[in-house]
C-alpha cells in the first residue's frame, strides 16, 4: 500500500515520517520523497493518527488523486534538480512523462488547474532555488552553475533569475555574503 505526503521533499521530511510511522507501529517498506510504501494496510484509525502526527511537523498524509498526482509532479522535478547531478538526457516533459508513467498533456493539465501555475514555471522557480543554493555554497562560479543546471548561457540564467528574484545573481551572492559577514561579527 502506498500513503502519498505533501510538502516532504527533504532528507529530514523522511526521517520525521519514519519517526511518526515507529511511532504507531507502521511497518515501511520505503520512505521516500512524498512517499511511504508500507507493507500492510493500515487501520483508519492508524491513518488518521499518522495524518494528525505529520500535520504536526508541518506535513500532509493526501488521499485525493488530483493532489496525489500533483505532489508527484513536484516530487520528480525536485528531486531531478536538487538531488541528481546528472540531468535528464531527454526533456523535463519527457522526463516526467516516463517516470510518472501518463501523457505529459494530462500532467500538465492537473498540475496548471491545481497549482494554477504551469510545470515549466515551477522548474523554473525550482532552479532558481537551487542557483541560490548554489551561490550561498560559494563554491562553483557562475558560468558552472548555469553549465550544471542546463541553462543554454550565464545570460539565459541572468535573466531568468532576476525576473524571478528582482536582482541579479552577483548581487544576491553579495547580500548573502554581507549578512553572512555581519553574523560572523556577533
Amino acid at each position: 500500500m502506498k500513503l502519498y505526503v505533501k510538502y516532504m521533499v527533504s532528507h529530514r521530511c523522511k526521517m520525521m515520517v519514519k519517526v511518526e510511522l515507529k511511532k504507531l507501529g507502521i511497518e515501511y517498506v520505503v520512505v521516500d520523497l512524498g512517499v511511504i510504501e508500507i507493507l500492510e494496510d493500515i487501520t483508519s484509525t492508524q491513518f488518521e493518527q499518522l495524518k494528525v502526527n505529520l500535520k504536526k511537523s508541518g506535513l500532509e498524509l493526501l488521499d485525493d488523486k488530483q493532489s496525489i498526482l500533483v505532489e508527484s509532479i513536484k516530487n520528480v522535478i525536485i528531486e531531478m534538480i536538487h538531488y541528481s547531478d546528472e540531468q535528464p538526457k531527454v526533456s523535463y516533459s519527457d522526463f516526467i512523462s516516463q517516470k510518472l508513467e501518463y501523457d505529459y498533456t494530462y500532467l500538465a493539465n492537473v498540475f496548471s488547474e491545481v497549482k494554477g501555475i504551469t510545470i515549466q514555471q515551477f522548474i523554473i522557480l525550482i532552479k532558481i532555488e537551487k542557483v541560490k543554493e548554489l551561490l550561498l555554497y560559494d563554491e562553483l562560479s557562475l558560468t558552472e552553475i548555469a553549465y550544471k543546471l542546463h541553462y543554454s548561457s550565464v545570460a539565459h540564467l541572468s535573466n531568468q533569475f532576476k525576473k524571478i528574484t528582482g536582482l541579479t545573481p552577483t548581487f544576491y551572492k553579495g547580500i548573502a555574503n554581507k549578512r553572512r559577514g555581519n553574523l560572523e561579527d556577533v
